[in-house]
């Protein structure tokens, strides 16, 4: 398909993006999804409320929040093009509330990637006083912008390898705190409840911290088996993630660091356990983590917008991909020049503080799209449902029910001026919107 522009120039929009990404490529950006920059201050805000029971209180919340992962993960096994929650929704419920949670993920997304860039030259300045200067700051952020935007539209597989070293430089040195945090002063082992209040005020702080591990199926059009590999590489990265976090909260309360410390916890650790050089350590982990976690987000959320162009809810030039890196440059640049735009306005911010209750409202849609889906036979997904989900359906939406009552009522509001803008959004592009492709259910099924 050929649309003309500009007279006698005309675009290729029958390219697509190959399918390149395995297990692991899936696993590792799943796993970047999750741990970005919250690891860094969750193991004293959480030892705060819940003390030693905090380990515990993890694993808890990481079976609460698996059973709405496991929703996402079994949509992911009917549904094989890049999306996620957005084109789930498209299907059970049309395109116009399929738009409504595309635009919720892209702005909240954004908003996120636009104040991690902030937070990423905070903890450079913290260790290169140059940074500080405000045009230095702004330089850096705009250079950063265009350097993981270049990376995304260099190709699938670079952006992957670029997320894998990112991960083991990121990953490397928080390990290494935890052994010898463990070496020094053992593994404690007496565990106190907490009472509920103080449970129920770490909900949101965990939701947070979990939030994002779900966003591996943006990609899953460049997946090379997608039906297999999304439910696998979802669940592997949440029991791995829960593990992972549970020994570095056990390992903060055995090393008992300065209490005082609650914005640097782990820095302050790693000052207990090794002086000036684990402080130093773990702050260059710091600036790898956020770093890593833009990359991941540069590659995964212009897959989003690319999806929606080709099935017609964005303007068609969002479809475009380079024939040259088989990436969808347009979608990856726009999402760059907004993420680089709110990044040096500083307008993020209330646009941030909705990125757990939108995902929650994200997730209700999935779970409704689940059970439509169901109730309507598609895809044979009645057939492969069994008694158990009449268990896990119930405790995924309990859960999130749960979860959005402690959110402010001032999130209803910002929330229902993003509806306000989406329905906007949604009649203005469908001016220049074309319907490339419909949705690929499994073949020979409805």
């Amino acid at each position: 398909m050929r649309v003309p522009i500009w007279g006698e120039q005309a675009i290729s929009y029958d390219q697509k993006p190959p399918r390149v990404v395995g297990l692991g490529g899936a696993i590792l950006t799943s796993l970047n999804g999750v741990v970005g920059s919250g690891i860094f201050a969750l193991p004293a805000l959480l030892f705060a409320a819940a003390g030693s029971f905090s380990p515990v209180a993890i694993l808890l919340f990481a079976c609460l929040y698996g059973s709405v992962l496991l929703v996402v993960a079994k949509l992911s096994t009917i549904f094989r093009q890049s999306g996620g929650a957005q084109l789930y929704t498209e299907h059970a419920f049309g395109p116009a509330i399929g738009f409504q949670v595309g635009w919720f993920s892209l702005a909240t997304n954004m908003a996120g990637a636009a104040a991690n860039f902030h937070v990423l030259v905070s903890y450079l300045s913290a260790i290169f006083p140059f940074f500080e200067d405000p045009a230095i700051r702004m330089i850096t952020m705009a250079v950063l912008v265009v350097l993981f935007m270049a990376i995304s539209i260099s190709g699938a597989a670079r952006s992957i390898g670029a997320i894998a070293v990112g991960t083991v430089l990121k990953l490397a040195p928080i390990v290494l705190l935890v052994v010898i945090g463990f070496a020094q002063n053992g593994v404690p082992t007496e565990v106190s409840l907490p009472t509920f209040s103080s449970f129920e005020s770490v909900a949101l702080l965990l939701a947070f911290a979990f939030s994002g591990c779900d966003v591996a199926v943006y990609a899953a059009g460049e997946a090379k088996e997608p039906r297999k590999t999304m439910m696998r590489a979802l669940m592997l990265n949440l029991g791995g993630v829960a593990i992972f976090y549970a020994l570095v909260q056990l390992a903060y309360s055995a090393t008992a660091p300065d209490p005082t410390a609650v914005d640097i916890p782990l820095a302050a650790m790693g000052e207990k356990l090794l002086g000036p050089t684990g402080s130093l350590m773990i702050s260059l982990a710091a600036i790898f983590s956020i770093a890593t976690f833009q990359i991941n987000v540069f590659f995964l959320i212009p897959r989003l917008a690319y999806g929606m162009g080709r099935r017609g809810l964005l303007p068609h030039v969002f479809a475009y991909v380079s024939p040259r890196f088989k990436t969808p440059v347009v979608a990856i640049a726009a999402y760059g020049a907004v993420v680089g735009a709110l990044t040096l306005s500083g307008t993020f911010e209330i646009l941030a503080v909705l990125v757990v209750s939108v995902e929650q409202l994200g997730f209700l849609a999935v779970i409704a799209a689940l059970v439509t889906m169901w109730r309507r036979g598609d895809a044979g997904l009645r057939e492969t449902m069994d008694f158990r989900w009449a268990i896990i359906v119930p405790v995924a939406t309990g859960y999130i029910v749960w979860l959005m009552s402690q959110l402010e009522a001032t999130s209803v509001l910002y929330m229902a001026v993003m509806v306000a803008i989406g329905v906007a959004l949604y009649w203005l592009s469908k001016a220049s919107a074309v319907k490339q492709d419909g949705i690929d259910l499994p073949e020979g099924r409805s």
